[in-house]
C-alpha cells in the first residue's frame, strides 16, 4: 500500500531526525539530496510567482462590468482579513520568539541580503536596470511589478493579442504547476536530507524538537485569535451575530479541517452561506469561489510566522523593514497560492528567497505542516464565509443572522 505524500514527508522527518541524532557523520553523504531539492524549488520560484500573479489579476479583470464594483469590494475585504491575519502572526512570533531557543545551521557568514535592506532599497528594487537579470537572479520585487504591469495592461490591447496572451499565460501556469508536481514527488527525499543535516549539526536535539513544537503552538494561537477574535469583531460592524454564523458554518468547517482542501469543501460552503445564513445566490456564487482562489487568511499567517521563525532559528535578526517585506510578500503569495501543489512549501521558498534566508530552513517546519494545513484550511474557508456575509450586508441584504 502506497503512503500518501504527507505521510511520506512525516516519515522522512522522523527518519531524518533519528539519523541526524545517531549518525551525524553520515550527513555529508546525503546532504546533496537536500541541495538538489532546494535548487529545484528555487528554479520554480520565478515562473510560479510571475504566472500566478498575472493569471489571478487577469481573471479578476475578466468579470463583467456589473460585477466589477462587487469584485473590488470583495477583494478589499479579502485583503483586509489577510493583512489582519499576517500582522497577528507577526506580533505573536516576535513576542513568543519560538526559534530563539536553538541555533541551527552553520551560517558563519550572514547572506548579503539579510541585514542591509532599507525602505529605499525596496522602492528602488522594484524597477531593475535589466529585467532579464532580475529573472535570472530571482530578484522577486521587480518580477512582481512586471507581473502587475503585464496583467493590468493585457485588457487594453487588441482582442487578438489579448486572447493570445491570456492563453499563453494560462498554459504557462499549468505547465509550471505540472513541473512543480514532479518536484514535489521527490520532497520526502529532500526533507529527509535537510532534517538529517539540521539535527546532525545541532548540539542540542531536544531543544530543536521543543522549538518546533513551540512554533506549532504559535501558529495555532494565531489561527485561533484570527478566527475567534478578529473575524467576529469585523462581522459585528455589519450588525450580524458572529456565533450564529459560526454554528451555521460547522459542516463546511469540519469538512475543510478533515480534508485540508478548500476546493473539496466548496459545494458545502456555498450551500451553508446561501441557505443557512440567507446570503443571495448572486453574492454567494461570486464571493465564495473567488475566496477559494485568492483568500488565504490561515496560509498568510502561517507563512509569516514560519519565515520569521526560521530566521530566529538561524540566529538572524530581521529589521522592521525586512519584516514589513515579509508581510507584503506573504500577502502576495497567499493571493497567488491557489492551485499550487504543496503551496506552503513552494510559497515559503519564495519568501525566504526575497529576504535572503537559507532555503533549507524549510526542513524545520515542513514536517509538521500536515497538522497545521488542516487548521489553516478551516480558517481559510471561514474567512471566505465571513467576507461573503459582510459583502451581503454592504449590499443591504437581510440575513438569517442579523442582530
Amino acid at each position: 500500500m502506497k503512503l500518501q505524500l504527507h505521510w511520506q514527508i512525516l516519515l522522512a522527518l522522523v527518519l531524518g531526525a533519528v539519523a541526524g541524532i545517531f549518525f551525524p557523520g553520515g550527513t555529508p553523504y546525503v546532504s546533496w539530496m537536500g541541495d538538489l531539492f532546494m535548487n529545484a524549488l528555487s528554479m520554480l520560484i520565478v515562473p510560479i510567482l510571475f504566472f500566478s500573479i498575472v493569471n489571478s489579476i487577469t481573471g479578476i479583470q475578466e468579470t463583467g462590468s456589473g460585477l466589477r464594483k462587487l469584485g473590488l469590494k470583495t477583494m478589499g475585504l479579502y485583503v483586509l482579513t489577510m493583512v489582519i491575519a499576517i500582522f497577528t502572526g507577526l506580533a505573536l512570533v516576535n513576542f513568543i520568539q519560538p526559534g530563539s531557543n536553538v541555533q541551527v545551521g552553520n551560517l558563519s557568514v550572514v547572506p548579503e541580503t539579510v541585514g542591509q535592506t532599507t525602505i529605499r532599497d525596496i522602492v528602488v528594487g522594484f524597477v531593475p536596470k535589466n529585467i532579464v537579470y532580475a529573472f535570472t537572479q530571482n530578484y522577486t520585487l521587480p518580477i512582481i511589478l512586471l507581473a502587475f504591469l503585464v496583467a493590468l495592461n493585457i485588457p487594453k490591447i487588441s482582442p487578438e493579442g489579448k486572447n493570445s496572451l491570456l492563453g499563453f499565460f494560462k498554459g504557462a501556469l499549468e505547465l509550471t504547476l505540472q513541473i512543480t508536481k514532479i518536484v514535489i514527488r521527490f520532497s520526502p527525499l529532500g526533507i529527509f536530507a535537510i532534517v538529517m543535516k539540521q539535527f546532525g549539526t545541532t548540539t542540542d536535539s531536544l531543544a530543536l524538537i521543543q522549538t518546533m513544537l513551540l512554533y506549532v503552538l504559535t501558529v495555532i494561537a494565531g489561527l485561533l485569535i484570527h478566527t475567534f477574535v478578529w473575524l467576529p469583531l469585523l462581522m459585528r460592524f455589519y450588525h450580524v451575530h458572529p456565533w450564529r454564523h459560526f454554528k451555521n458554518m460547522s459542516t463546511p468547517l469540519l469538512t475543510a479541517f478533515s480534508t485540508a482542501s478548500s476546493g473539496a469543501t466548496l459545494p458545502l460552503t456555498l450551500h451553508a452561506v446561501e441557505h443557512k445564513d440567507g446570503v443571495s445566490s448572486k453574492i454567494t456564487n461570486f464571493t465564495i469561489p473567488l475566496g477559494a482562489a485568492v483568500n488565504m487568511d490561515g496560509a498568510a499567517l502561517l507563512e509569516c510566522v514560519a519565515v520569521i521563525f526560521i530566521a530566529q532559528a538561524y540566529g538572524i535578526d530581521l529589521t522592521v523593514v525586512q519584516q514589513i517585506l515579509v508581510v507584503f510578500t506573504s500577502l502576495l503569495c497567499a493571493i497567488g497560492a491557489a492551485g499550487v501543489p504543496m503551496a506552503a512549501l513552494v510559497m515559503m521558498a519564495l519568501i525566504l528567497n526575497v529576504i535572503g534566508l537559507p532555503l533549507e530552513g524549510i526542513g524545520l517546519v515542513i514536517g509538521v505542516d500536515r497538522i497545521l494545513d488542516m487548521m489553516r484550511t478551516a480558517v481559510n474557508v471561514y474567512g471566505d464565509t465571513c467576507v461573503a456575509v459582510m459583502v451581503a450586508k454592504s449590499e443591504r441584504e437581510k440575513l438569517n443572522i442579523d442582530r
